[in-house]
């Protein structure tokens, strides 16, 4: 069975062959790894969103761009569907590898966090990997220096020749769409947070609009979680008591924060400090639990298109 650093790699073969077909630049750094720049230097575009979220599930989801009418100022949303969501989505997309090292830091993602398997999380999923290649993404401004890759290098223990790191800011069409990719991560993070046993979350699927490419990298922090707060709408499926989730259902949807009802850049500006935000908001607007134990569905949640079209428009 392929890992998932390898289903990965995979995934980004066509990056790496053609990558004046995604807009995208590759180059060999000083180490010897491979550095697939989708947003900073290069442009990028829809079709490497996709492959970079694809990247960030491990090649282990389905990712579409499809229509989203509903909304001024986007017209495009991203579904993600993922059957594997411990392997997939909490031991790969989720974002949990802080990398600070000297002045650089990034928010690390994909599957090269099983190979380090340093976070507090991979304790109770009990998924780490063994394996020649690393696949790890990151959205960041600024290429990694030598001391970052080294740093990476070091922790998940492969050559550098079979090192690729993928790049994006926020402020990207890339930035933007694996962001979105997140539906189905932020439901199941979420749904962990409050109680629920990973081993009872089989998988989902999800959708969020793709934001606009905002100004700078702050703003855009702005509209991709506005995406998820106010757009995004999540199917989970599980295997437990209805009334575990008719406890637990409302406190799902970002709906249930105190935070709840203005755009994250007013958030932002008004805290000063992206922790202080209630931990609550960090949800999909819209949550369905289809429950295989008792073959019942619940639902929670609304969208909210007035507070998205706002975040678009600032």
């Amino acid at each position: 069975m392929l890992s998932l650093n390898e289903k990965a790699r995979a995934v980004i073969t066509p990056l790496i062959d053609n990558p004046e077909n995604y807009n995208v630049a590759v180059s060999k750094l000083e180490s010897g790894a491979t550095l697939i720049d989708c947003g900073i230097e290069a442009e990028g575009g829809m079709d490497a969103g996709v492959l970079f979220s694809k990247a960030c599930l491990g090649g282990m989801g389905e990712v579409l761009v499809n229509s989203f009418p509903a909304c001024e100022g986007t017209t495009s949303a991203i579904s993600v569907a993922v059957d594997m969501a411990v392997e997939a989505l909490m031991a790969s997309q989720y974002a949990g590898w802080a990398i600070n090292k000297g002045k650089y830091f990034a928010m690390g993602s994909g599957p090269a966090r099983a190979l380090y398997a340093g976070e507090e999380l991979f304790k109770e999923i009990g998924h780490k990997e063994k394996s020649d290649i690393a696949v790890l993404c990151l959205e960041a401004r600024k290429y990694p220096t030598g001391e970052v890759v080294e740093y990476i290098l070091g922790k998940t223990g492969v050559s550098a020749e079979n090192l690729y790191i993928l790049i994006a800011p926020t402020a990207s069409i890339v930035g933007s769409i694996q962001i979105s990719a997140r539906i189905v991560e932020t439901a199941v993070h979420k749904m962990h947070e409050i109680g629920f046993g990973l081993d009872s979350i089989s998988g989902g699927a999800g959708a969020a609009p793709i934001a606009p490419v905002a100004k700078d990298d702050l703003s855009a922090i702005g509209r991709t979680n506005d995406c998820v707060l106010y757009g995004g709408k999540a199917n989970i499926t599980v295997d437990c008591d209805d009334e575990f989730i008719l406890e637990k259902i409302e406190s799902i949807p970002s709906s249930s924060s105190k935070d709840y009802g203005r755009t994250f850049i007013e958030l932002f500006k008004e805290y000063g400090d992206f922790y202080k935000i209630d931990p609550l908001l960090f949800s999909p607007a819209m949550i369905t639990i289809h429950n295989l134990r008792s073959r019942s569905a619940f639902s929670a949640g609304s969208l909210n298109m007035d507070i998205l079209t706002k975040s678009f428009a600032s």
